[in-house]
């Protein structure tokens, strides 16, 4: 069985920005930064079998590079912080990127994602935080925008729990042409 979901993976660069953010949070469990990414659909446990129907129809979608911009701060589970993230700008080609690879995965016989897409880039998993902690990252960090990054393909992602933490693993990578 692998574990996959589909993404777009971020240069080095980004990366080294973003862990720059990783402060200051008590009972903050702060993602590697070598993990960041943007999920564009998880598609949890799958056979062999199913994971070659994924790429056979991930391969076959069409879609055009973009530019998205990573900006803001944010929180899940307002009444029980759970999750840091750093959001992302409003942008069309995105949300058709991601509608068309939800519809393929469909069609390949996957079940619908029950969860509304929130692009977002986790920083962080938190187990009871303090809110004055919570507070101040969101108020430090509400104005962060990083550089436009040229989307120019997604990716096909294991992931493989370990006692650390999750480790990814690129297992195919889909080019956007247009």
């Amino acid at each position: 069985m692998l574990r996959l979901f589909v993404g777009i993976e971020f240069p080095p660069e980004l990366k080294l920005r973003l862990s720059l953010l990783q402060s200051g949070v008590t009972g903050a469990k702060w993602v590697d930064p070598g993990n960041f990414h943007l999920t564009l659909r998880f598609i949890g446990e799958v056979d062999e079998g199913t994971a070659a129907d994924v790429d056979e129809t991930l391969l076959r979608l069409k879609a055009r590079p973009f530019s998205l911009q990573l900006a803001g701060a944010g929180v899940f589970g307002n009444g029980k912080p759970r999750q840091l993230w750093i959001g992302v700008d409003r942008e069309p080609a995105l949300s058709t990127l991601q509608s068309k690879i939800e519809q393929a995965l469909i069609r390949a016989g996957l079940p619908p994602e029950p969860r509304k897409f929130a692009p977002h880039v986790t920083l962080a998993r938190l187990r009871d935080p303090k809110r004055t902690d919570i507070q101040h990252f969101l108020h430090s960090h509400a104005q962060f925008r990083a550089e436009p990054l040229r989307v120019e393909q997604f990716s096909l992602i294991a992931s493989y729990p370990t006692k650390a933490g999750s480790v990814y693993e690129d297992q195919a990578d889909y080019e956007l042409k247009g």
